[in-house]
């Protein structure tokens, strides 16, 4: 990706869409740096890493009304733990840039001076790692029947990685619908032999969803999201975003 102002950044938090009250989102990554300089250390400071973290923090135009707004889902979920996703500077069409992660949100401001645009501001601190992978489903598309998403070729899963999922369920419309999504992984595009790797909770209201794969190597170089859903008339927007880590 060539360098770029920043225009279209999309971020996702647990079963909210912040693209459109959003101007600011920020993502970060650190490692403690713990010293370790000692008399055979030649004269120069070493250190090894300590503890991970992640933070995305955003900012943007302060709504409420209902739970599709930023204020009433915020409140709903300070405190609380679910998935993060956010774009680099492009669209979360299937396959492009996502950083996601599993975070609480930690705090929330709201509303300033008079006279302004009524603002937002909040940061979500993460408890998984900052995964840098792919979007697996647009945010655009309802799924109304079972389905599978598009191959991408993320690759094999060394011992002591994960795969990791993340899943945000952005609206839902019908009577008692659900939603049951999976991640599966094939040795080749054409999935003639899916296996399932993790499997969500069924969800049938707005809200999100993360997991990962318990460490072991899967050779598998192959993955996709897939789902099926049941109910009078169901139809589900959705987000999801996939990356080794």
């Amino acid at each position: 990706m060539a360098k770029s102002v920043l225009l279209n950044v999309r971020c996702f938090a647990v079963g909210l869409d912040l693209t459109s009250v959003s101007n600011k989102i920020e993502v970060s990554s650190e490692v403690e740096e713990k010293p370790t300089t000692n008399y055979g250390s030649d004269g120069y400071t070493e250190v090894v890493g300590g503890l991970a973290s992640a933070e995305i923090a955003g900012e943007g135009q302060w709504e409420a009304g209902d739970d599709t707004k930023v204020d009433d889902a915020t409140w709903a979920q300070l405190g609380g733990v679910g998935p993060w996703s956010v774009s680099g500077n492009n669209s979360a069409a299937v396959g492009a840039l996502a950083y996601f992660t599993r975070a609480m949100r930690a705090d929330y401001t709201l509303l300033a001076d008079v006279g302004e645009v009524a603002p937002w501001v909040s940061t979500a601190k993460s408890s998984w790692p900052l995964v840098r992978g792919q979007f697996a489903h647009p945010p655009g598309t309802a799924r109304t029947a079972d389905g599978t998403g598009t191959a991408l070729q993320l690759g094999a899963v060394p011992a002591g990685k994960r795969l990791y999922a993340a899943l945000h369920v952005l609206s839902v419309a019908g009577t008692t619908p659900s939603l049951t999504a999976r991640v599966e992984s094939a040795a080749d595009e054409a999935f003639a032999e899916p296996t399932v790797r993790a499997t969500f909770d069924p969800a049938a209201e707005p809200g999100g969803q993360i997991v990962r794969t318990d460490g072991t190597a899967i050779a598998d170089a192959w993955w996709r999201i897939a789902w099926d859903v049941t109910g009078d008339g169901p139809s589900f927007l959705l987000a999801a975003a996939l990356g080794i880590g």
